[in-house]
């Protein structure tokens, strides 16, 4: 638009503007919409998926396995696999070409490298013997701010490192589930039918103290009564990543929102807190996995709480912008008022019978800036830091073309086969996200080293 001419609002014509007006919208007009965009996300999904209607994971170099998976020469790497014909040997799409091998061969080499290879080096990830698997929530009130990016990013490059890792998306809107290519009918394959079980035991022991006191109990609807057989095992998927599986989500999942405080009301004993955590341990599930990456709703419901209650590092992504900024302090707020609140009431009856107190507790709490622009936000980015201090994680995750490319595709930044960009390209798309798993594991390994020399302090 030239200087001379005015702006685009001024001389509008409201005859011209009711014959660009649509007819109004009945509640009807709802289904028309959300059946479009389920036609469009069906269709955009289908780009993320092969001949069968599935995702499957691409294979990965010679070259990408000795940079960024096993810590080996290449040509040692080549050596070993000569020398070891039982080893997976790749394949190739050309004659004499590049060796291309699938993550489950990767997983394979990388175990063959930490038996017989030198005791030097880390081929495997570190964990201490018998701990169970960390709890990772990732979460904010505020959307746009890369929380689901983030979380399955992240669950990727553990995955890339070899860690097991269990996702459980938490979010109806079953974005998370999307990524990983799960299949989520109704809500009785999601988190739902957990934490109506968990409310289903209580209900049963308050109606066993109810027949002690000689009074009627309270019926188990066929919903509690069918959710009392399902074990978390049974709604575990797994995906086309082979050391990555999913406990998905999906509209219905919603519902939970509403029936919770129903159930609160019948039993106020019920602790809801605890819902998660608990299933996942009587299941021996943190038994079967080394990480469990929980992606939260945008908001602070109980499906949230559940998520918070049960993990023991909680990242919080944000932008470097005031808005983001505010928002994400007033989130931490909530987070105070509603947990302090939980403790409050739990603590007072507690006292009353004379029984120890309770207070939630984290390993760790890291804010983390996503989406970075340091020619725009730098100085904000550096306020952040001055404000949040150690809370904020060291790394900032810059937005770069991969990431944008990869998104169109439903595809993972790790997932992109690097021969679809310029390698420069590639090579710091990644970067971004490699400094923030790093940033991430070395928070890990602090807290797994910690407890270690705890365990081993208490038993010397």
């Amino acid at each position: 638009m030239s200087s001379s001419e005015p702006p685009p609002y001024f001389n509008i014509s409201p005859d011209e503007a009711l014959r660009q007006l649509a007819p109004p919208t009945g509640t009807a007009g709802f289904a028309e919409i959300a059946q479009a965009c389920t036609q469009g996300r069906n269709d955009l999904a289908g780009r993320g998926l092969d001949a069968k209607g599935s995702k499957s994971l691409r294979l990965f170099s010679t070259w990408e396995i000795t940079k960024y998976l096993i810590p080996v020469a290449p040509a040692h790497f080549r050596r070993v696999l000569r020398q070891n014909e039982s080893l997976p040997q790749g394949r190739s799409e050309t004659a004499g070409g590049a060796k291309w091998f699938t993550l489950d061969e990767v997983l394979r080499l990388r175990a063959f490298f930490a038996a017989e290879g030198s005791k030097s080096k880390d081929y495997q990830p570190y964990r201490p013997k018998n701990a169970a698997a960390k709890i990772v929530a990732v979460a904010n009130f505020k959307g746009g701010v890369g929380k689901t990016s983030t979380c399955a990013h992240l669950a990727m490059s553990a995955a890339l490192d070899g860690y097991k890792v269990l996702m459980i998306d938490l979010d109806s809107q079953g974005s998370m589930t999307s990524i990983f290519g799960g299949k989520v009918e109704d809500e009785w394959q999601t988190v739902f039918p957990l934490l109506a079980r968990h409310y289903a035991h209580t209900l049963q022991a308050d109606n066993q103290r109810r027949l002690d006191r000689g009074e009627a109990p309270l019926p188990l609807d066929d919903t509690l009564t069918e959710a009392l057989t399902v074990r978390t095992q049974d709604i575990i998927q797994k995906t086309h990543w082979p050391n990555i599986d999913l406990i998905g989500a999906q509209l219905n999942l919603y519902w939970s929102e509403f029936q919770i405080p129903v159930w609160r009301m019948q039993s106020r004993g019920w602790k809801l807190w605890d819902a998660l955590t608990d299933v996942l341990q009587d299941d021996g599930v943190l038994q079967a996995y080394d990480l469990v990456f929980v992606d939260t709703p945008p908001a602070l419901g109980y499906l949230t709480i559940n998520g918070l209650s049960a993990a023991e590092i909680l990242l919080v992504p944000l932008g470097a912008s005031f808005l983001e900024f505010d928002s994400t302090g007033r989130f931490f707020d909530m987070l105070h008022s509603t947990f302090q609140s939980i403790e409050e009431g739990e603590n007072t009856a507690a006292r009353a019978l004379g029984r120890p107190e309770m207070g939630f507790e984290w390993d760790a709490v890291r804010a983390v800036i996503t989406r970075y622009d340091g020619g725009q936000q730098a100085e904000m980015a550096g306020l952040i830091q001055a404000y949040l201090g150690r809370t904020l994680s060291p790394y900032r995750q810059d937005f770069t073309a991969l990431i944008g490319q990869a998104g169109e595709s439903v595809n993972g930044i790790y997932e992109a086969d690097y021969r679809d960009f310029n390698r420069e390209t590639y090579t710091r798309g990644r970067a971004t996200f490699d400094e923030t798993y790093a940033a991430f594991k070395t928070l890990l390994l602090g807290i797994w080293r910690r407890e270690e020399l705890e365990t081993l302090s208490e038993a010397g």
